[in-house]
């Protein structure tokens, strides 16, 4: 019976996708695209107001044929309003977003009521998440976060999404498909110990750089006049040597590269993850541009929020079939 349901709603979500096409978001809600059953509950409903109007007729009872009469008009009362609930919203959404995996995947819906009516109660559901519920009042708008289960690494796509409402009795079940795409970029978990490519470089040289921040000590050279004097190198001079100074040459000016081929040795999730955290690390206070070499893409250095989503959406396509 599950799957008979769950292929029906397969074929009228493919259905709705071939009438309505590609939506443009910001979308407000019209008539032809709201779709409305019974539920449960409403069935049920049914079926006792059409005994209780057998039994009023069978019986000539004024008053239970008044009652059946009375109920049935607040059925089509709450059926009007359910399907009101949805129309005229408008909906808005990030189509794109990234997460890390084994951790959760946020999808910001905005929910606009220009109407005078309220709307109450209504699910906002990306498939395989858990439907988010919110109410807007009249001229006012709403956001709503929907957390997808990102367990593990790769990029998921949905072609759709919907919004549904059972208010204000449960006795039907309004509901309409958006044609919007969604994508989560789901990086892979941040892991290794493998210090970054420059400082493993640095801690293998003879003289390390003196605390100089983004500089390497990289020799001497005689002394000019007009030479600043801090750089002068005072302990060759005190054991009778030339006056020179200290050259450093500037670290900050070149990149860091993040390359595959420096994580021989380890496994594709495994090198993944290490790049990931390296990504973050020099994203978090590393003063050097960075950039990344995975098999197939090279990612020029940079820095800031773009850059770091470009590289952990290329962590995370890693492996995924090209699309056009």
């Amino acid at each position: 019976m599950a799957t008979l349901r769950q292929a029906a709603r397969n074929r009228l979500r493919a259905w709705a996708a071939r009438r309505h096409g590609i939506d443009t978001l910001p979308l407000r809600i019209h008539r032809r695209r709201i779709y409305i059953v019974p539920t449960r509950f409403g069935l049920l409903l049914g079926a006792l107001l059409f005994a209780m109007v057998i039994g009023g007729l069978n019986y000539s009872s004024n008053l239970g044929l008044a009652f059946a009469f009375l109920m049935v008009s607040l059925v089509l009362v709450a059926m009007h309003h359910c399907h009101r609930n949805l129309l005229g919203l408008s909906v808005d959404v990030n189509l794109e977003v990234d997460a890390f995996a084994r951790t959760e995947a946020l999808f910001h819906f905005m929910l606009r009521n220009e109407s005078a009516v309220d709307r109450c109660d209504v699910e906002v559901c990306v498939p395989t998440a858990q439907p988010a519920i919110k109410s807007v009042v009249t001229g006012s708008y709403e956001q709503v976060a929907v957390a997808v289960p990102a367990e593990r690494r790769g990029v998921t796509r949905w072609s759709q999404f919907e919004l549904r409402t059972r208010y204000p009795f449960g006795w039907f079940h309004a509901w309409t498909y958006v044609q919007a795409p969604l994508t989560a970029f789901v990086a892979p978990t941040p892991a290794g110990n493998r210090p970054l490519p420059s400082v493993a470089a640095a801690s293998g040289k003879a003289m390390p750089s003196q605390g100089r921040g983004d500089e390497d000590f990289a020799g001497l050279r005689s002394y000019a006049p007009g030479m600043p004097l801090k750089h002068m190198a005072w302990k060759v001079l005190a054991r009778g040597g030339e006056a020179a100074v200290r050259i450093y040459s500037d670290r900050g000016a070149q990149p860091e590269w993040l390359e595959w081929a420096a994580l021989e040795g380890l496994e594709t999730e495994a090198r993944l993850s290490q790049l990931c955290r390296w990504i973050l690390e020099c994203e978090a206070g590393y003063p050097r541009p960075y950039g990344l070499k995975i098999p197939g893409i090279d990612i020029m250095p940079g820095r800031g929020p773009l850059h770091r989503s470009r590289c952990l959406r290329a962590l995370a396509a890693h492996g995924e079939p090209m699309t056009p």
